[in-house]
């Protein structure tokens, strides 16, 4: 029972930074998947790293519970993202335009 202690990113579908501000605890599964034969279900007898998702404010909290109940971790650094200049459609038609536009 191993624990990964992260900052999850920005999810592709949105373009807010929900669920990006907490940090969380999650267990690396110790058993494989498997296909259920019968339904074709995909199953593990591990329900700790499935169903287990912890979350905390802090790094230190993350780290103090895991340190608290003798549960291996690894932190995993929180990578901030770069500052993007902001873009609008419009600047494609404007005046003092650098480069040429064409369709």
């Amino acid at each position: 029972m191993f624990a990964r202690i992260y900052k999850p990113a920005k999810t592709a579908m949105q373009s807010g930074r929900g669920k990006t501000k907490r940090w969380l605890l999650e267990f690396n599964s110790s058993s494989p998947r498997e296909v259920e034969p019968l339904m074709g279900w995909t199953s593990s007898s591990d329900t700790l790293a499935s169903q287990v998702r912890m979350y905390f404010e802090t790094k230190e909290k993350a780290v103090a519970y895991a340190t608290q109940n003798k549960i291996p971790h690894e932190v995993i650094a929180d990578v901030e993202p770069g500052i993007r200049a902001g873009k609008a459609y419009t600047d494609n038609f404007t005046f003092h335009r650098v480069e040429t536009w064409t369709h």
